[in-house]
């Protein structure tokens, strides 16, 4: 489902967008890890028991991978989410069994001096699993943009 586009007018802080969710699986986590984080506690369960993990993980940026899907169709900004920094750390493993969703509040809005059509937006977004415990805390930068004055 495609959301209305928001512009810089349409936001202010305070505003809270909640994504859909986002199922995981042994299998998604796995795959995810032999192309992009080949490491034993993402690729195999087994050996993944004996690690500081304890079991299988998916990897961070998997994590982030997926929080940014939910973000792109939860935060609809007009011309897309466009980083310009931020930070990131991850709380707790995301596990195969995990249902993931993304809660996103603007922090705040910095107008830009030298571009009067944009603003930097920073938006706080956890990436909870289905017991609503945090599996990554995002703090991003976000370009915004006024309406065209056509």
């Amino acid at each position: 489902m495609i959301k209305q586009a928001l512009y810089l007018e349409d936001l202010k802080v305070g505003d809270t967008f909640i994504s859909e969710k986002y199922t995981l699986s042994a299998d998604k986590i796995k795959s995810y890890a032999r192309e992009f984080d080949p490491q034993v506690f993402h690729c195999d369960e087994e050996l993944a028991e004996n690690t500081f993990f304890n079991g299988l993980a998916a990897s961070g940026w998997h994590t982030a991978s997926i929080t940014m899907k939910l973000l792109t169709e939860s935060l609809p900004f007009a011309q897309g989410v466009i980083g310009a920094g931020g930070e990131i750390n991850w709380p707790r493993p995301t596990r195969p069994t995990d249902v993931l969703y993304v809660k996103s509040t603007i922090k705040e809005i910095k107008p830009s001096k030298s571009k009067p059509n944009q603003a930097i937006v920073v938006v706080e977004s956890e990436t909870l699993n289905q017991h609503n415990e945090v599996c990554q805390h995002l703090q991003a930068k976000l370009l915004s943009f006024k309406k065209s004055e056509d």
